[in-house]
Order: structure tokens, then C-alpha cells, then sequence
């Protein structure tokens, strides 16, 4: 039976959509790749800069992390210390990277494919919740330039506390106020900024014991001072 010119015209233009189609698809493959590499490589960039003034090597020393342990950086965004956190612990050990945002977590992942680094995982956590189990207790917990953005941090810390193995360490290092004006919400939510003596006074509430406090731990004349805080569960 022969095959009509609209039914050949029509499976024609068929081709043409589908073949449209696979372009505009692969042209945005091509661009969501190209824009992850550059993401990845300003990451690269920014963290250098930061291996700077952070003094990360004091701050992951804080922990006091052994081979094998699992150590909890919670708000990890993108991966800044958990990448750092990975060696201490070993390939035994087991590095987890809590933040609320799914896209950091995504380019953690890709990074420690990258890097070999498998003894890292991500974990999509809620912002009352860090997502941490009591059933796998963790040596210690991290918290870096996100306790000013716990609206609850009791929540956050009760979980925290009853993860943590007895003695188990968290960390905790943020900015401090630029100027005794204003109360502690003005602070905590325009300048994103919170008094150490208040996050102490927290902790302790919540059952942790303190072990180091440095009020100038980090003193940036472009950024202004950060506090450092350890604490352990007794």
C-alpha cells in the first residue's frame, strides 16, 4: 500500500521536532555542565582565600578527632570543612555533612567524587533538625558560621547532645556583635552576628560542659571579630 505525501510529510516534520528537540536538550546539558565547572572552580578560588584567616587547621584540631571516628559538620554548604574533616577521621571514619540546601549538598558530592573522598556523606537536614541519630553516635559535631541562623537552637542542640558519644566534642565559631547596640534578635537576624557569652549560656542549658573559649579567636579588620567555642557532652 502506498504511503501518502501527507503521512511522509508528517513523519518529516516528526523528525525535525524530535531532532529540535535533542538539541535544545544537549545545548542545556552542555550549559548546566559548563556552569557547574565554573561554580566548582570559584569554589576552589573562594576556599583558598579563606585558608587564610579561617584558621582551619585550629578549628578541626578543636575537635579533637581520632582515626575512625564520625564527626558531624553541621551547615556544611558546600563542603569548606568536611573536605578538611575527611583525613583526620580516615578511611575508617565517617565524615557527615548536614546543611538545609540541596544544591550545596550536590556539588559536595561531586567534589568528593572528584576527590576520592568517600568517607563523606551528605544529609539533607531540617532546620530544627540536623538529622543525626542517637542509634550511630558521632565523636564530635562542628558548627561553623551557622549557629546565627538557628531560629530554635535548643531544638538543634537537644539533637545534637543525645548524637554526641559522652565526651564528644562540638565546636562552635560564628561572628561576634560589631557593637553592644541593639538586642540579641536585631542582631542575631540583620548582621548575622551573635554575642558569644549568649551561645554559651545556651549550650550550657543544654547539658554541654565547656572546655575552650576564645572571644578573639579571629579578628578581621574587613570582617570584624569571630569567637570560638568547645564544649563536650559529660
Amino acid at each position: 500500500m502506498p504511503v501518502s505525501n501527507d503521512n511522509i510529510q508528517r513523519a518529516y516534520r516528526i523528525r525535525i521536532i524530535i531532532f529540535l528537540i535533542c538539541v535544545v536538550l544537549t545545548v542545556a546539558a552542555l550549559d548546566t555542565a559548563y556552569q557547574a565547572v565554573q561554580t566548582l572552580s570559584r569554589l576552589e578560588v573562594v576556599e583558598h582565600e579563606r585558608d587564610q584567616w579561617q584558621r582551619p587547621r585550629d578549628i578541626v584540631r578543636a575537635l579533637n578527632l581520632r582515626e575512625g571516628n564520625t564527626v558531624a559538620d553541621i551547615g556544611s554548604g558546600a563542603g569548606y570543612f568536611a573536605l578538611k574533616l575527611s583525613a583526620p577521621v580516615g578511611k575508617s571514619g565517617r565524615v557527615l555533612a548536614v546543611d538545609i540546601r540541596r544544591v550545596p549538598l550536590i556539588f559536595l558530592q561531586i567534589r568528593t567524587l572528584l576527590r576520592n573522598q568517600h568517607n563523606v556523606h551528605t544529609i539533607r537536614g531540617e532546620p530544627d533538625d540536623p538529622k543525626l541519630s542517637a542509634r550511630q553516635p558521632v565523636d564530635a559535631v562542628l558548627i561553623v558560621n551557622a549557629y546565627h541562623e538557628f531560629e530554635h537552637p535548643e531544638k538543634i542542640l537537644q539533637c545534637i547532645i543525645r548524637s554526641l558519644r559522652p565526651g564528644g566534642r562540638l565546636v562552635v565559631a560564628d561572628r561576634g556583635p560589631q557593637s553592644g547596640n541593639g538586642d540579641v534578635r536585631e542582631v542575631e537576624t540583620r548582621h548575622h552576628e551573635l554575642p558569644p557569652n549568649l551561645v554559651l549560656n545556651e549550650l550550657r542549658q543544654s547539658g554541654f560542659e565547656l572546655v575552650q573559649w576564645e572571644d578573639r579567636f579571629i579578628d578581621r579588620s574587613d570582617d570584624g571579630r569571630w569567637w570560638l567555642i568547645v564544649v563536650r557532652r559529660p
